[in-house]
């Protein structure tokens, strides 16, 4: 069974780095040798102050690369980001001030190598850096997700996908969401991190994972050997059924991940989190699946008065779905795939993603 270390903790930095540290012992903070070199990847995804919960916040990762300097070992903080450059968002985030006078290396995700993960996906080209580190710890940003409901220790390995192959990959899979999570877990049973741990301190609730999210103050650190397992008590502690996290569903039928876990340490109850509906984005007889996709079905919209048109949208679109005037961004919601790369992307929090209000009406006609 599974061990989920949790730590109740805050950005003071004594504090936070006393259960960072507590969470790596208690974990395979042991296997670290002295001279390896140990990836650390946290969550990066667009250029962001720490108050807004989009990146995993600079003294968590501090106090990561600051155990890993205590083991004699060497950092290295590593990502690929699905927007602005690597440099931007450790300036903006906070994180490079944050490790003045720390021997520490920045290093993005820029290489792959091609990893057999089976089917149905075969070979993925993942990031060389993460493949080949003799230790990786994963520091996800506890965040919702329009798209898979929310985004924990699993999805955060995502980010090992190097540059424009991750809309790639969101174009593959298209609108099927339990497919996407498949790819997922497999990156994960790849790169298998050593250990994972959560910043859960402040969260994001709302319209995440990007801009349009609202910061939720919890307090927690949860730390284990077992991303799936980190991901289950997230659930647990939000009122969710581990399963309802399309992630956990994947990993718990492929095995041997299993839904009963032991936590260690006091587990809160989070009861009103506000979480983005998660609502099926095609349904019934496929002739009718595109009528549908323009008129019924969730899709992103853009607050125009938050717009700036600054062009990451339909820059980064996988499906080529967003297209712009000078006024407004335009969506073409049958070429769309959901995938709300737009939303991650968008620096502005101007992206949401909505039902119709024919769609609702339908969906509750047909009891779906």
């Amino acid at each position: 069974m599974s061990k989920v270390f949790v730590r109740r903790a805050e950005y003071n930095y004594a504090m936070l780095r006393q259960a960072m540290f507590e969470i790596m012992d208690l974990t395979a903070g042991s296997l670290i040798q002295k001279n390896s070199r140990v990836v650390i990847k946290p969550n990066l995804l667009a250029p962001a102050v720490p108050e807004k919960a989009v990146v995993t916040h600079p003294m968590v990762v501090k106090a990561a690369v600051e155990y890993v300097l205590d083991k004699g070992a060497s950092p290295v903080v590593s990502d690929s980001s699905a927007a602005a450059s690597f440099g931007r968002i450790l300036k903006d985030s906070g994180i490079r001030d944050a490790f003045e006078g720390l021997k520490v290396e920045f290093r993005e995700f820029k290489t792959s190598v091609a990893v057999d993960v089976g089917k149905p996906f075969n070979e993925i080209d993942i990031a060389a850096d993460a493949m080949n580190a003799d230790f990786l710890i994963n520091l996800p940003k506890l965040k919702t997700h329009a798209q898979m409901l929310l985004t924990l220790g699993v999805k955060n390995l995502f980010g090992c996908i190097v540059g424009l192959k991750k809309p790639e990959w969101h174009f593959r899979t298209g609108v099927d969401r339990e497919m996407f999570a498949t790819l997922l877990v497999k990156i994960y049973q790849a790169v298998r991190p050593s250990v994972t741990v959560i910043d859960g301190i402040l969260a994001m609730q709302g319209q995440g994972p990007g801009k349009g999210g609202e910061p939720r103050h919890i307090g927690v650190l949860m730390g284990s050997c077992d991303a799936v397992a980190a991901d289950i008590a997230v659930c647990k502690m939000l009122g969710v059924a581990p399963d309802g996290l399309l992630t956990n569903r994947i990993a718990m039928g492929q095995g041997p991940a299993s839904e009963e876990i032991e936590i260690v340490g006091e587990l809160p109850e989070v009861r009103d989190f506000k979480f983005p509906d998660i609502v099926p984005l095609v349904f019934g007889p496929q002739k009718f699946h595109g009528f549908m996709r323009r008129h019924l079905v969730q899709r992103p919209i853009c607050d125009a008065s938050l717009c700036k048109l600054c062009g990451e949208c339909w820059k980064y679109c996988p499906a080529l779905a967003i297209a712009h005037d000078s006024r407004k961004v335009r969506f073409d919601y049958e070429k769309c795939i959901r995938c709300y790369c737009c939303l991650e992307v968008c620096p502005h929090g101007a992206l949401s993603a909505r039902e119709t209000v024919t769609g609702k009406i339908t969906r509750r006609l047909l009891k779906i």
